[in-house]
């Protein structure tokens, strides 16, 4: 899969053609084309036979391979379009002039002096367009907005209605202007976070530092980040503590405190003291590239409404041109007293407000609005099909740990039986987990505090979802779950320990348990709260035992949870909810790591707290960058939000359209009330979809 650069795409029907004709070639696997970001995303062996077939339809259009470059400053308005204002201001004064003069000219032998003024207008103002028309036609591609404006406008000039002919030309060039600002402002606004894109890396190196390329620094070397400067790569900090801005990455403000050992990520930017840092992942792999990827891949994935406007516009542009032939020729055919030029204008009326233009250029640039708007929320959502999904969600589950809670576990209490010490107890947990990266093992380690003689512990063996059996100085070690203790035949007196509770076995004799104690998060309370107050189902699955599964339940308000839970389980119980769910979607929220294939099987998969996680960034739909819970509750609101705005274009596009439609056929809406039938509509509907983007 590759990306290209389209240069001198004008339009959003340009952008729909090429993607249609290009899909049709035998080779090409996958193609997909953003007119809001300018690019052509394709899977295709032969890229060359695929230029060819851009060029068919489109000849202006250069195609170009993306280049790893620093977005170029944005110019302000008037310098971006300065070719279109121009056309604009002399199109204005010629038709002002022949505006004033028409009356005395028009029926006089001087009237030549009326074409003089007011085809220049015309063709000043209108020449993109007649031009984009013939070079359609010659290609047997007829209906499109560009012969929809030449045929209502030429036949307006035919029936000497030239100041209207040259108004919807001036209308239309208008239109596009408005639709170039905002479709530029929607670009800035994903552009804005490819600036997050570190420039340089400081590398150390024998003793010097060096200013290279973060894409030339090698996984192991050491680099220098000064105070204020970007961390250009993702790495572990040797050396050195201060405050990072994580905004860029998850929209959260608060600075957050690194110290050695700490990882930090590229794209933070270092606010205080001075940083060593030792590279763990290459610039291509690490979390800022994979970010910038996922974000500018995300238009390739289109809502089921970008679809149907693409196809509704393909044929409904033939339908009205055809609709509005019958209108001229008909009435005046079959019934008496009508006038051919009285219904051909009515037909060029129609043909003026019929223009697509507001719904194909309007839907997409609310769903580009709304993609860009998440992500500098800390949201990145993979497509805009994902966007629709998320209205659709009536169930959210929750995996408990890490994601509900802080995930930061403490020994709370040790309690012994048969004999054995707390520290003999605690001893041999911590020499059994002592390989474990599983945040209770941590938790032991910690309290434990006493350097693991490494050559004591042999034949670890985990076993998934219950615990960890190995051998510590010739001693049999069983350490985890009630579970585990059941599957050995294990003896004790308790089964059911309210918390969350590691069970310690030596030599197949019970030794007692380790309490761990969790916490929820800040808003985990709020974010329950937020999600029935939206009348969204909440449930909690974990691996905790019921016990301390309906302690963490009754804190957060779920009424629904399943404890006791292996990774397979937790996939049959969202299977079983997507079963269950008639009308709604179900959404599985985890931190992205060891819920990797709950997330990818539910209806939408939210991995949450993943930064710098490979396995959220490939698996889910949606990644919530910070580690907050209520940015589940953030970017339903946003996929809301931008579904209101889109289906608010699309009714009231339809709807004024249709309603001077039928103005136009019964002879009441003139030319000028078909502009801005058109033109206004779409402008309307373009800043409408702009406020998406805020």
């Amino acid at each position: 899969m590759k990306k290209y650069q389209l240069k001198n795409i004008d339009c959003a029907s340009c952008a729909a053609k090429i993607e249609e004709g290009v899909a049709k070639l035998e080779q090409v696997k996958f193609v997909s084309v953003n007119f809001a970001n300018s690019t052509l995303q394709i899977d295709t062996p032969d890229i060359e036979e695929v230029k060819q077939k851009i060029k068919e339809i489109e000849p202006e259009v250069i195609v170009e391979e993306m280049q790893n470059e620093k977005p170029v400053e944005s110019k302000n308005i008037l310098k971006e379009n300065k070719d279109e204002l121009i056309r604009i201001f002399l199109t204005v004064l010629l038709l002002v002039v022949g505006l004033i003069f028409e009356k005395e000219i028009h029926n006089t032998p001087y009237r030549i002096a009326e074409y003089l003024v007011f085809i220049p207008a015309y063709l000043i103002s209108g020449w993109g367009v007649l031009r984009g028309a013939v070079r359609s036609i010659t290609k047997g591609k007829v209906f499109n907005e560009h012969f929809l404006m030449t045929i209502a406008t030429l036949g307006a000039i035919a029936i000497d209605a030239m100041p209207e002919a040259v108004t919807v030309m001036l209308f239309y060039v208008i239109g596009e202007l408005f639709q170039d600002v905002a479709v530029n402002r929607s670009r800035k606004s994903v552009k804005a976070l490819l600036e997050i894109k570190p420039d340089y890396a400081n590398l150390k190196s024998d003793g010097e530092m060096k200013r290279v390329s973060p894409e030339s620094v090698k996984v192991g070397e050491n680099i220098i980040v000064k105070a204020g400067e970007k961390i250009p790569l993702d790495g572990e900090i040797i050396e050195g503590n201060s405050f990072v801005d994580t905004s860029a990455l998850t929209g959260e403000s608060v600075p957050r405190k690194v110290k050695e050992k700490d990882i930090v990520l590229a794209g933070m930017i270092n606010q205080a003291g001075l940083l060593t840092i030792r590279v763990t992942k290459l610039f291509s792999e690490s979390s800022i590239s994979r970010i910038l990827e996922l974000v500018e891949n995300a238009a390739s994935k289109k809502a089921e409404t970008e679809k149907f406007i693409t196809t509704f516009a393909k044929y409904y542009t033939p339908v009205v041109v055809f609709g509005a032939l019958l209108l001229a020729v008909i009435p005046p055919l079959f019934f008496a007293g009508q006038t051919f030029t009285d219904w051909i204008y009515r037909a060029l009326v129609v043909l003026v407000i019929s223009c697509p233009c507001a719904l194909v250029i309007s839907i997409p640039l609310g769903y580009f609005g709304g993609i860009g708007g998440a992500s500098r929320k800390g949201i990145l959502v993979k497509g805009s099909n994902y966007l629709d999904a998320l209205t659709k969600i009536k169930t959210v589950v929750f995996d408990k740990t890490g994601t509900l809670t802080k995930g930061e576990f403490k020994v709370a209490e040790i309690i012994s039986a048969n004999g054995f010490k707390e520290e003999e107890i605690l001893k041999y947990a911590a020499y059994a987990e002592a390989n474990s990266n599983h945040p209770i093992a941590k938790s032991i380690l910690d309290t434990y505090d006493t350097k693991i003689q490494q050559d004591e512990i042999s034949e670890v063996n985990e076993i998934s979802g219950k615990g960890i059996q190995a051998r510590v100085n010739d001693n049999e070690i069983l350490v985890g779950n009630d579970k585990l203790l059941h599957q050995q035949n294990i003896e004790h007196d308790k089964c059911d320990v309210e918390g969350t509770v590691v069970h310690v076995a030596v030599n197949r004799k019970y030794a007692g348990y380790i309490v761990i104690s969790d916490s929820l998060k800040e808003e985990a309370i709020e974010t329950i709260n937020e999600l029935n107050k939206l009348k969204i189902k909440t449930v909690m699955l974990t691996g905790d035992n019921e016990s301390a599964a309906e302690v963490y339940a009754k804190k957060l308000g779920i009424k629904v949870y399943y404890s006791g839970l292996l990774p397979e389980n937790k996939v049959e119980h969202i299977e079983r909810l997507i079963d269950s769910a008639k009308d709604g979607k179900v959404a599985f929220v985890g931190d992205g790591i060891n819920d990797a294939p709950v997330i990818a099987r539910a209806d939408v998969g939210i991995a949450m707290g993943a930064l710098g996680s490979d396995a959220a960034v490939e698996t889910a739909d949606v990644v919530l960058m910070a580690d907050s819970p209520m940015q589940v509750v953030k970017s339903i609101e946003v996929a809301k939000r931008t579904r209101r705005i889109v289906w608010q274009n699309i009714t009231f596009a339809m709807g004024v359209k249709l309603f001077f439609i039928l103005l136009g056929a019964f002879g009441v809406a003139t030319m000028w009330e078909a502009v801005f039938g058109d033109m206004g509509v779409a402008i309307i509907a373009i800043l409408n979809a702009m406020r998406v983007m805020r």
